[in-house]
């Protein structure tokens, strides 16, 4: 049977501590019977040395025997133990603990341990049970020389255990209960602890039993900052990192099959249109000649379109991934401003239009690859010309937002986006009328193009509304000195109409 972790913690803790109690217990009882044998044995020897002190004066010469049996007696009795005199061959010449007729019958004593120590140091002392008595004693002998005795003999004092023992036993016992109730009490907190330990570990696997079935939004609660409140805060970051991550490959999926509609739709069209003028050329329309050329004309125009959707397509792919590598250099506003405007003013004049660049001196320098940046305004300004009627205005400007963002705006007094399109115009194949993006040969990529390189440059692009017509294309981008070069140049004021 597999056992869980809760189980597997509990017991581990219990087991832990059933083993510490039962060393502490064996470690208390043993300490509890020495330190009563220690008091015994104290007071045993204040008895000892009062009752040899008492019988050394009958030792001194033979004494009456029937009277030295009756001070042992007397002594026993006062000192509540058993008081034996013992002479140097070890035979006992008066005990406390047989009647007076029966001493002459006691077994000699000189073997005893306490009484040879005794007799060779003059102290001993022993703990056994007793011949005579048949109880469990401690005895402790003391050797007594008095003056003008002939030979030294003992008087040995003895004390049952029978009161100790019970002692012990009543210690012990309350000892054990205390003991019991401590293992009970432990056994109720460590399941606590195992249920605290362990509960985050049930939800963080019931957490991933829920992610393995797609429920990403399951998350675990806790409040506990140790390691398992890591754990669980971890799990949750990974958890939400899956979600982030579902949700984007979700998304991604999306746009990958509205990316493929719409690709699929944009090269259908000249396609479509294409094939529709070779079919016309074919059923006979080659042989007059006007009717042909003007066909094959179409035919250019729409194979030219084909291209340059296939170019702005291989280009947004080649920056999105990463494979366009982007110049770091400094750049100023006004020469990419010049640049563009030479390459677009045909198309500016012949519709008439009024360009100005309105670009201030002293602005900071911004750190970046010139011809994306020339490729940005180009696109921008294109769309300007395009959207905007004849002899229209269009302005170039720029400005500090403060000293870490520079903006660069084009606007124009063309026909506008509304406002629930602007969010959407930088998305690829994004237009707001189709039919008059393509009719002035857009691609639907232009905008998008521009988003990915000015992020690219860590910047920002938006539009909005120009009043009372048109609208105001917005490019932020960082300043130079805000990404470690500290440079401006005090005259590049542009300011000119064309």
């Amino acid at each position: 049977m597999t056992l869980s972790i809760r189980w597997k913690v509990a017991l581990g803790t219990l087991l832990a501590i059933a083993l510490g109690l039962a060393v502490a217990g064996v470690l208390a009882f043993r300490s509890i019977e020495q330190l009563e044998l220690a008091r015994v044995e104290e007071a045993l020897t204040a008895r000892t040395g009062l009752a040899a002190l008492t019988l050394e004066p009958f030792l001194a010469h033979p004494a009456d025997p029937l009277r030295l049996q009756a001070v042992a007696h007397e002594l026993a009795r006062q000192a509540s133990a058993r008081v034996t005199v013992i002479d140097q061959v070890g035979r006992v010449l008066a005990d406390s603990a047989v009647p007076d007729e029966a001493v002459a019958q006691i077994e000699n004593h000189g073997s005893r341990p306490e009484v040879k120590l005794a007799f060779a140091a003059g102290r001993g002392t022993d703990v056994r049970r007793s011949d005579t008595t048949g109880q469990r004693t401690v005895y402790l002998a003391l050797r007594v020389a008095p003056a003008g005795a002939k030979n030294p003999s003992v008087v040995r004092v003895g004390m049952p255990l029978t009161i100790l023992e019970q002692r012990v036993y009543d210690l012990q016992r309350a000892l054990a209960i205390a003991l019991s109730v401590a293992f009970v009490v432990s056994v109720m907190v460590s399941f606590l602890i195992a249920g605290g330990l362990t509960r985050p570990l049930q939800d963080m696997a019931t957490v991933a039993r829920q992610l393995t079935k797609g429920a990403f939004g399951q998350r675990i609660q806790t409040v506990s900052h140790d390691e398992v409140g890591m754990l669980a805060k971890t799990f949750n970051q990974m958890a939400d990192q899956l979600d982030r991550d579902f949700n984007a490959r979700r998304r991604l999926e999306k746009v990958r099959k509205d990316f493929v509609a719409n690709v699929s739709h944009e090269l259908r069209t000249p396609l479509t249109s294409i094939k529709g003028y070779v079919e016309a050329l074919l059923d006979g329309a080659k042989d007059n000649p006007a009717e042909a050329e003007q066909f094959l004309r179409i035919i250019l125009k729409q194979s030219d379109r084909l291209n340059l959707i296939l170019e702005d397509l291989l280009q947004l792919s080649q920056i999105e991934s990463g494979q366009v590598q982007f110049r770091q250099e400094p750049v100023l506003l006004s020469t990419i401003a010049e640049r563009t405007l030479a390459s677009l003013k045909p198309l500016a004049e012949k519709k008439g239009h009024a360009v100005t660049v309105a670009i201030p001196a002293g602005l900071p320098l911004v750190t970046g690859d010139e011809e994306r940046l020339v490729q940005v305004l180009t696109n921008l300004l294109d769309n300007a010309v395009k959207y905007t009627p004849e002899r229209g205005t269009i302005q170039i400007a720029a400005r500090a937002v403060d000293e870490a963002w520079l903006e660069l705006s084009v606007t124009d007094t063309g026909i506008g986006i509304p406002n629930a399109d602007r969010p959407r115009v930088f998305e690829r194949f994004y237009r707001v009328d189709k039919a008059r993006s393509r009719e002035l040969g857009g691609t639907g990529l232009g905008l998008a193009i521009v988003k990915h390189i000015v992020e690219r440059h860590g910047g920002q692009v938006w539009v909005e509304g120009n009043t009372p017509v048109g609208s105001r294309f917005v490019v932020r981008l960082p300043t130079a000195s805000s990404i470690g070069h500290n440079e401006a140049v005090p005259n590049q004021s542009t300011s000119h109409q064309v």
